[in-house]
């Protein structure tokens, strides 16, 4: 194998600018969590250098000492342009927002508006883990809604999932992950509008955690909830993380219907100026600002699908890869390979590749791992022959497991 770029920098494709040794020396959670010779395809953050409007905006505000309680509308102001621009939405109001920490912390706020502790939550699984950590951690309880064979939202399983939330007569909640993590799925306008329908004749209240929605497929089309006829009691979370890769600059926008601007304004004061303002204004910039540099990741995304896809149909030919819509995630069904509930388990013991365990996102999850492509196509290239031999039957004179290649320099 060749190795990653050394010296010669792509000038368009974010995914391909920065080397092994470049990416080694960041000290955040997905180049730090595993030793050295593991490749990390785990996490959702991307192998990727900042967009140069964010890097900007970020050293003028430092350079000012621009560093105290964010406060103002540019914020959401930059969102609703951009929701103008690519998603045709111009129904974004910027009085019905609110800024928030990050979007699980916004989730968090959002339950607390629309029910008690104690109180039901429905989730599309598998979804993603801290769905099920903020619920509880916020003291309401989980009822599962897996999604279909074909990792759609099952409306007549979810129908049963909102009777059952609110059998009780107590108040429930609708956690809608879209686009969905980890299946990449973009829900269409009819889904949406189909749920808004139910979920108005059973009293749930919808809050939609829309962080990926910038991270769409060039020529697919993402539907805002909030845009959706019957949604006005509902509830957005929005942010500029995960398009931008700015999880480490925190910042998210909690965004109201016509209907839900009463429940909106008891957030608490604290909560929005807990906000990191250097945050607010990487998420601005990246929003106003940002869109060549998306539009280049989301290139390079597209290839790293097909390239994704072409190698496990080599390679791993038991494996059911549907390559979603929507997200940098891919989520792959490794139940043919006969490697139990967690292969992800055995692709690091045996692969020394890290991917998430699908047992972590619920119900559906089993026999399933979550594979990061955010990064460069030569790291997924070897990712996938790691996982092979790691999937391969042990030669019958072996006495240990071999040690993997060393990771390419």
């Amino acid at each position: 194998m060749s190795g990653l770029p050394s010296g010669v920098r792509d000038a368009v494709n974010p995914l391909r600018q920065l080397t092994i040794d470049q990416l080694r020396q960041r000290t955040s959670l997905k180049w730090r969590e595993y030793p050295a010779d593991v490749l990390p395809l785990w996490v959702a953050e991307m192998d990727v250098p900042l967009a140069d409007p964010v890097v900007r905006a970020i050293t003028d505000a430092v350079a000012r000492g621009d560093t105290g309680y964010t406060a103002g509308s540019a914020y959401p102001q930059a969102l609703a342009e951009f929701a103008r621009r690519r998603w045709g939405w111009d129904g974004l109001a910027v009085e019905r927002t609110a800024a928030v920490p990050d979007v699980m912390h916004g989730v968090v706020e959002a339950l607390r508006l629309v029910t008690e502790p104690g109180d039901a939550v429905v989730v599309n699984c598998p979804v993603y883990p801290p769905f099920y950590e903020f619920v509880a951690h916020a003291g309401r309880r989980i009822v599962e809604a897996p999604l279909g064979a074909d990792l759609r939202i099952d409306i007549g399983t979810l129908e049963d999932a909102f009777r059952q939330a609110r059998a009780d007569g107590r108040p429930a909640a609708y956690l809608l992950c879209s686009p969905h993590n980890p299946t990449g799925v973009l829900h269409t306008g009819d889904e949406l509008a189909a749920v808004a329908s139910m979920a108005g004749r059973h009293g749930v209240r919808v809050i939609a955690d829309e962080i990926h929605a910038p991270v769409v497929l060039r020529g697919a089309r993402f539907v805002p909830y909030l845009s959706v006829p019957g949604t006005e009691d509902g509830l957005s979370l929005m942010s500029a993380s995960k398009g931008w890769n700015l999880a480490g600059l925190r910042g998210a926008l909690l965004i109201a219907g016509p209907a839900a601007a009463a429940d909106l304004a008891r957030v608490p004061f604290g909560t929005m100026v807990s906000t990191s303002h250097l945050g607010v204004i990487a998420h601005t910039a990246a929003f106003r600002d940002g869109d060549e540099w998306l539009d280049a990741l989301l290139t390079g995304l597209d290839d790293n699908r097909r390239l994704l896809a072409a190698l496990l149909a080599e390679h791993l030919p038991a494996i059911r890869y549907r390559p979603g819509q929507a997200t940098y995630l891919a989520w792959l069904d490794c139940r043919a390979l006969g490697l139990g509930d967690d292969p992800a388990a055995v692709f690091l013991d045996r692969g020394r590749v890290a991917l998430n365990s699908g047992t972590a996102f619920g119900a559906g999850g089993a026999g399933h791992v979550r594979l990061n492509l955010a990064t460069a196509p030569e790291l997924i290239t070897e990712a996938v022959r790691r996982m092979a031999a790691a999937a391969a039957p042990p030669a019958p004179t072996a006495t240990c497991s071999p040690h993997a290649s060393p990771v390419p320099q």
